[in-house]
Order: C-alpha cells, then sequence, then structure tokens
C-alpha cells in the first residue's frame, strides 16, 4: 500500500486526526502541543494521533497530501481543516466546536 493510500485511509477511517510531531501525552513541538490543547478545550476526548517523526514517508506524504507545508494538520470528517492557527481562529469563532460536533467528537453545540 503506498504512503497516500494509508495517509488516505487514516484520514477516513476516523473522525478526527492530527498528523503531529509527537504524541498527544507528549508533543515535540509548541504548534503540535496547541493542537492538542485545542482539541481538548473543544471537548474532544479521543482522537487519532499520528506522531509523523516516527515514519519520515508519512512525515513528507502527508505534506504532498494535504498541499500544505506544515506539521500540525487536522482533518475532520475526512477533510484536511488546516494547522494550530487556523485550528485556533476557528476555536475563538465557534467554528471548530461546531465542526467537531458535526462528526460526532463531542456533543452538539448550539
Amino acid at each position: 500500500m503506498s504512503v497516500q493510500e494509508k495517509i488516505r485511509q487514516t484520514v477516513t477511517g476516523h473522525p478526527v486526526v492530527l498528523f503531529m510531531k509527537g504524541t498527544p501525552q507528549f508533543p515535540q513541538c509548541g504548534f503540535s502541543a496547541n493542537a492538542v490543547q485545542l482539541l481538548k478545550l473543544s471537548g474532544v476526548n479521543a482522537f487519532a494521533a499520528i506522531n509523523v517523526l516516527s515514519d519520515p514517508d508519512i512525515r513528507q506524504g502527508i505534506k504532498e497530501f494535504s498541499n500544505w507545508p506544515t506539521i500540525p494538520q487536522l482533518y475532520v470528517g475526512g477533510e484536511f481543516v488546516g494547522g494550530s492557527d487556523i485550528m485556533r481562529e476557528m476555536y475563538e469563532t465557534g467554528e471548530l466546536s461546531k465542526m467537531l460536533a458535526g462528526v460526532g467528537a463531542i456533543p452538539s453545540v448550539a
């Protein structure tokens, strides 16, 4: 299976996927730590976290898959959302919570 197919299966097989540096328990960069924190603040208790530092092919492949040059990368409902700056903006406007509720990752928000 190609790296691109592996990535496609991952992002479509889970409601919320975060490609990050490190793990949710031990992020390896500030942006990844920020992304994890925003998901937790939004009420997400469980999400698929892919440590790109453990697989150089995935690390490069996800950049090609999304046509986005940086990590972390968030996918919700199989769709690319963005990195930690976009997540922060969406969190502040309430859009992130609505999106996460839409895929059943958190209880619905009004």
